[in-house]
């Protein structure tokens, strides 16, 4: 159990280091989850457009 919680410590803490050096570079990174994210639901939402007519 403590591994977890220094395990969670270390990530927001490298989250935290990489947005303050690098903001343009993890706004890329936001920006490239949330349109795979979008990407993925697009596909979904025509597989099943697909499968129902």
């Amino acid at each position: 159990m403590q591994v977890k919680k220094v395990a969670t410590y270390v990530g927001v803490a490298f989250v935290a280091f990489y947005l303050f050096t690098k903001p343009t570079q993890a706004a890329a990174a936001v920006n490239g989850v949330f349109d795979g994210i979008i990407n993925g639901a697009n596909q979904l939402a025509l597989f099943f457009s697909s499968v129902l007519t």
